[in-house]
């Protein structure tokens, strides 16, 4: 199995091969789904039991899919599994209707955007930081930076820094706080214009307003013209019911897929993850 990479860009070299820019997206047709899982077991090295378990769904263009599951169920197992960090041990993952193992593992990771939990800067400056979430070949201006973090709200507190976009990040970004280090995190990806976003529960750190601000940012660039999907690990029900899916992940398992108001009717763990949070349906 590849073993994960305490980055959010998947660094590795990169095949010469890759395209100019993902902003040329691949070509898709609306009855393809951007992802899809084709019941996929995955077990860690010398693991009993699975860590997921026979698990299926489909994200399309242009759309959301929030999933939600106790700590420890496999949420984060999932997305490691998109960008081919880890190997699978049966069923499929398609991107773009074709087999992840079919791909060059670096044009694939090219299309993909990936914001962890825990943001992780390098020494260097701002703009440094963000043009670091670009792929090869990708011709990144200042605007372009600029507009990432304008849409990633980083912009707010780069402004009132001393150098601005020149500000020099500490190794780690330890001069910075958890809420702005996971806004340049996203302003990395948003840099990339992807035709994939991956969140892994990237807004923990952020104040309420920022959140919505983001949020409602992110909402409008899913509308461009490549029309980007999301996938966003949540915690918080009030984020995950504004997705046009919600998966349902308990001990490895599917324990609901669909919308908000159907998974209330039909999922006892969604519902009971409504009540913990004292949210009626």
């Amino acid at each position: 199995m590849l073993e994960h990479e305490n980055t959010d860009t998947f660094p590795d070299p990169y095949n010469s091969s890759i395209t100019n820019s993902v902003s040329q997206s691949t070509k898709h047709s609306d009855n393809t789904p951007l992802l899809e899982f084709r019941n996929v077991t995955f077990r860690y090295d010398n693991a009993e039991s699975p860590a997921l378990e026979n698990i299926s769904f489909k994200v399309h263009h242009g759309e959301t899919l929030a999933i939600m599951g106790d700590i420890g169920s496999g949420k984060s197992t999932i997305t490691n599994l998109i960008p081919r960090l880890f190997a699978i041990e049966s069923g499929d993952i398609l991107f773009e209707g074709k087999s992840i193992y079919e791909w060059n593992v670096d044009e694939l990771r090219a299309h993909i955007g990936y914001v962890p939990q825990k943001a992780y800067l390098f020494t260097g400056t701002i703009d440094m930081n963000v043009r670091y979430g670009a792929v090869p070949n990708q011709t990144i201006t200042s605007q372009d930076v600029e507009n990432a973090c304008r849409l990633s709200k980083a912009d707010e507190f780069i402004n009132r820094l001393d150098g601005g976009y020149q500000y020099m990040v500490s190794q780690g970004g330890t001069n910075l706080s958890g809420g702005q280090r996971q806004r340049l995190a996203m302003a990395r990806a948003l840099v990339r214009k992807p035709d994939l976003f991956i969140f892994d529960d990237s807004f923990s750190a952020l104040d309420g307003t920022t959140e919505r601000a983001v949020r409602t940012a992110l909402h409008e660039e899913l509308q461009k013209d490549n029309r980007p999907a999301l996938i966003s690990v949540e915690q918080k029900v009030s984020a995950a019911k504004k997705a046009d899916h919600i998966l349902i992940i308990n001990r490895g398992q599917v324990a609901g897929y669909g919308t908000h108001d159907e998974l209330a009717t039909t999922s006892t763990v969604y519902q009971q993850i409504l009540a913990s949070q004292e949210v009626t349906a």
